[in-house]
């Protein structure tokens, strides 16, 4: 069978494209011609898509998609925890799911999450080559054979770090952090040890010939991403993505499709030309990122500083947005700490979404500020990002202001009958309508 971006090559609408045109108000045509140009993505593996996947489009002309991230580790390793974080995004409104587990049972563990997984599931199968073995006899065959298992399981995307060159490392001299992939740091590794180049460089052809097979998404990584704002667009990031277009063009030519991954942390002035930087190198290529973080000095809070630089990245030229976790930089994050990353990360890609016109996009908004001014409790919980969260301080209001739940209460819990503006705005209107009448 062709991959998606064969079929549309030869001018056939698949049944994916049809799914995610009627999800996105587009007709099926556009969508085909935005992935023939390379320009949209729809990650679905062929075993995935056989089992329980719902197909969802990356790229600039739909709304903007959020990934999150779970997964154990050597650390802390438990099934049942990364299932309940597996659907705690799923309940939170994930649009894909990376599993980047480095410890436990692998196998089970992806087997697991994709048997309950109906979005986009990606991991980075360097992690599971490494494991029960050094990272310096990693070969060919080692990648080959992980690839190919986890491409049988059903992934829908694989980080790959193949645009980490041997060339590339003696720029990172003047780096404060160096680098903060674990995928990157390990290949950049490999390389020394070995004084040779980068094994997924040399071998690409082949792992396009596998990812082509199942239909599965390249996310072509950042393994030289910057990982404060100290290290932000500096020549080593650079160097890395002009490598990773070249490689969007070479998997795009044997039938792949491709996103292409980003920065990290990136200050706020330097977001636009970043984000317009992979438009241009990678010709318009679907650009996921990771926040990115405007600060490094907010541990504990850094689903705020990723939201923030996500809505910049969104308007500017990202397609998927990678949430960011409170627990970032402290460690795993817990099943409320995914909830929280997806949540603030959905609220980044909206935001966005607005800001850039795109057709849709506002109408909850105005439902929501139509709701507000009726003071329709019920309705304006119901059209929340997060009704759980809503509903549970509008209840602690109403507890301690002595104010009934109901949909008929004519005054706001934050000021009271007296002073609730709504009420009174609602007093000016019918008295206006009163005189317009006569």
């Amino acid at each position: 069978m062709p991959t998606q971006l064969q079929s549309v090559l030869d001018g056939d609408i698949t049944a994916e494209v049809e799914y995610v045109g009627a999800r996105e108000g587009l007709q099926p045509g556009f969508i085909s011609n935005e992935i023939a140009a390379g320009r949209l993505v729809i990650p679905a593996n062929k075993v995935h898509l056989a089992d329980n996947l719902k197909p969802m489009a990356i790229g600039r002309a739909v709304t903007t998609k959020i990934n999150a991230n779970i997964g154990a580790s050597d650390v802390r390793s438990s099934l049942e925890g990364e299932i309940e974080k597996l659907q705690t995004a799923l309940d939170a409104g994930a649009d894909a799911v990376m599993d980047l587990s480095t410890g436990g049972d692998l196998d089970n563990i992806r087997t697991e999450l994709l048997a309950r997984c109906p979005v986009p599931f990606g991991t980075v199968p360097i992690y599971e080559v490494i494991i029960d073995r050094n990272v310096e006899d990693i070969d060919r065959g080692a990648i080959l054979k992980v690839i190919e298992k986890q491409a049988e399981q059903g992934v829908d995307f694989f980080t790959i770090h193949a645009g980490v060159l041997k060339e590339h490392l003696s720029l990172l001299e003047r780096r404060v952090c160096g680098i903060v992939s674990r995928g990157g740091a390990l290949l950049a590794k490999w390389m020394l040890y070995h004084n040779r180049e980068n094994p997924m460089y040399e071998m690409f052809d082949e792992l396009c010939d596998i990812m082509r097979r199942y239909d599965i998404c390249f996310s072509l990584g950042d393994g030289l991403r910057p990982g404060c704002i100290a290290d932000a667009t500096d020549e080593a990031q650079i160097a890395e993505l002009r490598t990773l277009g070249e490689l969007t063009q070479r998997a795009q030519e044997q039938g792949c499709q491709v996103m292409v991954e980003g920065p990290g942390h990136v200050p706020f002035d330097q977001i636009q030309h970043n984000m317009e930087l992979q438009q241009q190198i990678c010709k318009g290529a679907p650009f996921y990122v990771l926040g990115p973080l405007v600060t490094d000095i907010a541990p504990g809070y850094d689903h705020i500083t990723s939201a923030i630089g996500g809505t910049a990245a969104a308007f500017w030229g990202a397609s998927f947005l990678c949430y960011v976790t409170p627990r970032e930089h402290l460690g795993l994050p817990n099943a409320d700490d995914v909830r929280r990353g997806v949540i603030a990360s959905k609220i980044a890609a909206h935001a966005a979404d607005v800001a850039r016109g795109l057709k849709g996009a506002a109408e909850s908004d105005k439902r929501l500020s139509e709701a507000r001014a009726n003071l329709d409790w019920e309705k304006h919980l119901a059209e929340a990002i997060d009704p759980e969260t809503a509903r549970r301080m509008y209840a602690e209001a109403c507890e301690k202001s002595n104010m009934p739940k109901s949909a008929a209460d004519d005054h706001c819990t934050m000021c009271g009958r007296q002073w609730c503006s709504v009420r009174i705005n609602a007093e000016l209107k019918d008295v206006l309508n009163a005189k317009i009448k006569k």
